[in-house]
């Protein structure tokens, strides 16, 4: 059984940056891909960063190209994601996730087997 931790939410002012962090369970990033997703109200979960269980190319959506960064630390069983120039729309609960997705199905949260409780991230004005 694998289990995600998340850490790293809070309230920060639109501009500014927060790290979250994912601790998985050991052996986790051997044999699963990793991603983050979003949830905010009323709306679907989304797909945010990914990457994959070999390799270390890093997928994102691009409404968070060039201000997310995802890093993994496969010594820590700890996946990252650093977000700078937040703005209010990225407000939402963040989720780290683990599967094993084929390339296609990447940024498809239906590929992901396991979550986090997803820590809450609000951007204010």
């Amino acid at each position: 059984q694998v289990q995600l931790v998340e850490s790293g939410g809070g309230l920060v002012q639109s501009g500014g940056s927060l790290k979250l962090s994912c601790v998985a369970s050991e052996g986790t990033f051997s044999g699963y891909g990793m991603a983050w997703f979003r949830q905010s109200p009323g709306k679907e979960r989304e797909f945010v960063a990914a990457i994959r269980a070999s390799g270390s190319n890093t997928y994102y959506a691009e409404s968070v190209k060039g201000r997310f960064t995802l890093s993994r630390d496969r010594a820590k069983s700890t996946m990252y994601l650093q977000m700078n120039s937040l703005e209010p729309d990225d407000t939402a609960v963040y989720y780290c996730a683990a599967g094993r997705p084929i390339l296609a199905s990447l940024r498809n949260r239906d590929a992901y087997y396991y979550w986090g409780p997803g820590p809450q991230v609000t951007v204010s004005s």
